[in-house]
């Protein structure tokens, strides 16, 4: 059961660990559909991101039980189309969602920065600004997107960069060199 007005760590990944999202249309069917199905239903998203093989979101519960509605539609829907699209049947994700009740405001923050540096971390990209989907860039205000509760960023971080300056000091060393080799190209 959802609580109102709680945080929830939303996640799941595909079934074997397969693929979910094969391209970038992938990607962005998904985020339009989640800008569409968003507004019925009583949730903010609070950070999300779109992995290859998993999702996360933050989200949170405006009454009770918007989250598990909105994820099962949004889920179920792109399962259909992703499965008419590549000619499978079948299960797509392990099972339901997970989630997760957040209830310490200084674990959210440090979710957000988790759930941002994901692409990060699987070395997909060298900098979170380099993923286009997750919402870090509304988050930095590098991109203007409706799937952010800017008043929630507003709340804990004066500006942009001090944002930036928060996620960025969780990389590792290597992974900072490696940031410093890039830009310096």
């Amino acid at each position: 059961m959802y609580l109102p007005g709680h945080y929830y760590h939303v996640y799941n990944r595909g079934c074997n660990r397969d693929r979910i999202f094969i391209n970038d249309e992938n990607y962005i069917f998904l985020l339009t559909r989640m800008k569409s199905y968003i507004t019925s239903y009583a949730v903010s998203i609070i950070a999300y991101c779109l992995m290859p093989n998993h999702y996360h979101f933050l989200l949170i519960q405006e009454d009770g039980k918007s989250i598990q509605r909105f994820i099962q539609r949004l889920f179920n829907s792109y399962t259909q189309a992703f499965n008419r699209q590549y000619g499978r049947s079948g299960t797509l994700f392990e099972g339901r969602s997970k989630s997760i009740l957040v209830e310490s405001t200084e674990y959210v923050i440090h979710l957000c920065r988790y759930i941002h540096l994901n692409p990060v971390r699987a070395g997909l990209v060298l900098h979170p600004s380099q993923w286009s989907f997750s919402n870090y860039l509304e988050w930095i205000e590098r991109r203007s997107g409706t799937l952010v509760n800017r008043e929630f960023v507003k709340e804990f971080f004066r500006t942009p960069e001090d944002y930036e300056e928060f996620v960025l000091s969780d990389i590792a060393k290597p992974m900072e060199q490696r940031l410093q080799e890039y830009y310096l190209e």
